[in-house]
């Protein structure tokens, strides 16, 4: 892959300041007070907010305690999203730090998974990575590589070491250059005003005459609708880490250097604020 490390970097380390409050109607011992913490914007909910939960069972007693789950103006945040794909989608235009309310009654079994585990999020962060070297190198990769191997993307992303991480992830970043890119590109495109979870298609990164696919062009076959219309007039938003990548920027491009750790490439269109 192109080296373009500082990018790698830049994604890796993406953080967003968040204040978490404890749901009002939980029952406490004393006062809870907020909690502040930087979440990278790569990882899982439940993977770092170990520190949450130990700072609000201070002042709850431990009948009152359940699973912990998180929400955001209303809509209870799905912890198998990526930190940054939830913001993105939910938060993008509102004042930092990012308000999550913490709950530990009533969990919302109908619209998350439960988490009960590290183990839970790590085969979930293993499945889609499997699933992405299915579309890309027709599992050829992932299959080539040893137990320690998996453990090791895993390690990487759970103790947020960018060394450790790289060194195996970048193997499932390559490509002969007669292929031109990967077989298809492992997406996700997430949308606030769809009722179904997300658009996933095959796509392939270079076209039949052999030109780059870009990111307009995904967008014109998988939801056209977020694309300015014949006036110029910009509705939607087209946000991949908080940032708005150019339309005319290569697919492939894209799914080496702005793909999350679970290797897709996680695109939120989201209203264009009016303000």
């Amino acid at each position: 892959m192109a080296d373009d490390k500082d990018v790698l970097r830049d994604v890796w380390f993406g953080r967003i300041p968040t204040c978490f409050t404890l749901n009002q109607d939980e029952v406490t011992e004393r006062e809870a007070e907020p909690y502040y913490l930087l979440l990278p914007r790569v990882s899982y909910l439940t993977l770092v907010t170990d520190k949450v939960k130990k700072h609000f069972h201070k002042v709850m007693r431990a009948e009152d305690v359940e699973e912990m789950w998180f929400e955001y103006e209303g809509t209870p945040l799905k912890w198998h999203y990526p930190i940054g794909v939830l913001f993105d989608l939910h938060a993008s235009n509102t004042v930092l730090p990012w308000s999550i309310i913490v709950h530990f009654k009533n969990f919302p079994d109908r619209d998350l998974l439960h988490c009960p585990s590290n183990s839970v999020i790590e085969a979930h962060f293993m499945s889609s990575i499997k699933e992405a070297d299915a579309l890309k190198h027709k599992s050829q990769v992932v299959n080539d590589m040893q137990k320690k191997d998996h453990k090791q993307l895993w390690m990487g992303l759970q103790n947020d070491k960018f060394d450790q991480f790289w060194a195996m992830n970048r193997k499932l970043m390559e490509y002969s250059t007669e292929d031109g890119g990967f077989r298809y590109i492992p997406f996700r495109i997430y949308q606030t005003t769809s009722d179904r979870p997300f658009i996933q298609k095959l796509f392939r990164p270079v076209s039949a005459d052999g030109s780059m696919h870009t990111l307009g062009d995904l967008l014109k076959e998988m939801d056209p609708t977020a694309l300015p219309n014949e006036g110029g007039q910009k509705r939607y938003q087209v946000v991949i880490h908080g940032i708005e990548p150019l339309l005319e920027t290569p697919l492939q491009w894209l799914s080496e250097h702005l793909s999350h750790p679970d290797n897709f490439l996680h695109i939120c269109i989201i209203p264009t604020p009016t303000d």
